[in-house]
């Protein structure tokens, strides 16, 4: 059998993924439509959600409906959030009533909310229930709607969570024993307005496949699985990764932003950064004459404010994940900051020595600073102590203002943090040279 030019063209799967970011809309068509059907199935599933759209919305409409039921109903609510709003109806009219009432109820929680990633199909069993109608009853659920099965849900006539059994459990048990028997009756739940940050960090807690979501008269809603949960995890660390850096976060990929929209992501941050090192030109400003008058200091402003800066963006970086981990709470503050000011004196103390060296080094060697080599290492070192262990101690304490205030800990980015250290900084300098230096080159 000789295959088609068509065939002989396609790319794998891997290599489809690979250039799908700078494909066109017809060649990403195109691309998938040579992909052999036990492969498409895979591919699409591994697909993002606004992807998945993307690639279903390009389909004639009597192709969009195997893709789109192909989806589990929490896959299918973030594919109609990624979408644009007039599109919604173009996936939600592929849909049978009853999934189109499962999305519906979905989509009426935040998506950040573990309502809005359960799957409301899980599997359950009555309390009542031998163990092997329990099997014969799950076995049916499998082949109908239920798509994951790691534990059976024990639920009563209310809908209200009872207990929960692993498969194991089931088959170990005896066959004529009651469910009841053998449940376990206390089962680690998520309310359905919990945050994905506080569920991703109970899964890693526990270490668990899936969890059940709950209402507050304990009725059961659905399940988070753990691979939404790697999602979550990811998601979230992205979101982190960018406030860090000193922007606000992308909503989709880098490549899917428009250009205005990653502008209007980019210029407010650098707005507020560039107003902020204006201060630093005002501070300069304000020491010109010690300045004129010592020339020798302004050789050594970037040394200074630099390592003031380092040091900040360091500890607001440590601070920033350990309170996102929950490796520390508010109250853990006085303790972050006596660790933070001995540390920063250790560190501002080693580098001290190594700017007094540095001084001291050029001067035998060159003759660069004249009679005052001595007493100007001398600013420099204790300049760079006490700059470092400012910037350490506010850039571990900005993320706890933050955080009480009521933002996201994570807005007190790297550059933010250097920012406000670098004027600090130069009055730190600037007070240490006039302190050494009086009488002498001032």
């Amino acid at each position: 059998m000789v295959e088609s030019p068509q065939s002989q063209n396609a790319l794998s799967p891997d290599e489809l993924h690979e250039a799908w970011a700078v494909l066109s809309a017809d060649e990403r068509l195109e691309g998938f439509r040579l992909l052999p059907p036990a492969v498409a199935d895979d591919f699409f599933l591994g697909l993002t959600a606004r992807e998945q759209g993307e690639l279903i919305l390009s389909l004639p409409p009597a192709e969009r409906r195997t893709w789109v039921r192909l989806l589990p109903p929490d896959d299918l609510a973030d594919l109609v959030q990624a979408v644009e709003p007039e599109q919604v109806d173009a996936i939600l009219s592929q849909l049978d009533d009853a999934s189109r009432r499962e999305v519906n109820v979905l989509l009426a929680y935040s998506e950040d909310d573990a309502g809005g990633l359960m799957n409301p199909r899980f599997a359950r069993v009555r309390p009542d229930m031998s163990i092997d109608e329990a099997i014969g009853y799950l076995r049916k659920q499998a082949r109908e709607k239920v798509e994951t099965v790691y534990y059976a849900y024990v639920l009563d006539a209310e809908q209200r969570l009872q207990g929960v059994l692993s498969l194991r459990q089931l088959f170990q048990a005896a066959p004529d024993k009651r469910v009841a028997d053998v449940m376990i009756r206390d089962v680690i739940t998520v309310a359905e307005n919990t945050d994905q940050e506080a569920v991703s960090r109970t899964f890693s807690e526990h270490s668990f496949m899936a969890m059940p979501v709950v209402d507050e008269q304990r009725r059961m809603k659905g399940i988070v699985t753990v691979d939404d949960i790697v999602d979550v995890v990811q998601e979230e660390a992205t979101e982190d990764i960018q406030k860090v850096g000193g922007m606000e976060a992308l909503d989709a990929p880098y490549f899917d932003v428009g250009f205005m929209a990653m502008l209007k992501k980019r210029a407010g941050w650098l707005m507020v950064l560039f107003l902020g090192e204006m201060l630093t030109a005002t501070a300069m400003g304000y020491f010109e004459h010690e300045i004129a008058r010592a020339v020798v200091l302004s050789l050594f402003i970037p040394l200074i404010i630099s390592s003031g800066g380092n040091s900040g963006s360091q500890a607001t970086t440590l601070i920033i994940r350990s309170l996102a981990l929950s490796e520390m709470r508010l109250k853990d503050w006085w303790r972050v900051a006596r660790r933070e000011l001995t540390t920063g004196l250790a560190l501002g103390g080693v580098l001290g020595l190594v700017g007094f060296l540095r001084v001291m080094a050029w001067q035998a060697l060159f003759h660069s600073y004249g009679d005052h080599a001595f007493v100007i290492g001398l600013t420099v070192g204790v300049s760079l102590v006490g700059v470092v262990m400012f910037g350490t101690l506010s850039g571990s304490m900005l993320p706890f203002i933050l955080r009480r205030v009521g933002f996201d800990p994570a807005s007190a980015s790297a550059p933010f943090v250097a920012t406000l250290v670098d004027v600090s900084g130069l009055v730190i300098y600037f007070t240490a040279a006039s302190l050494f230096l009086r009488g002498t080159l001032l």
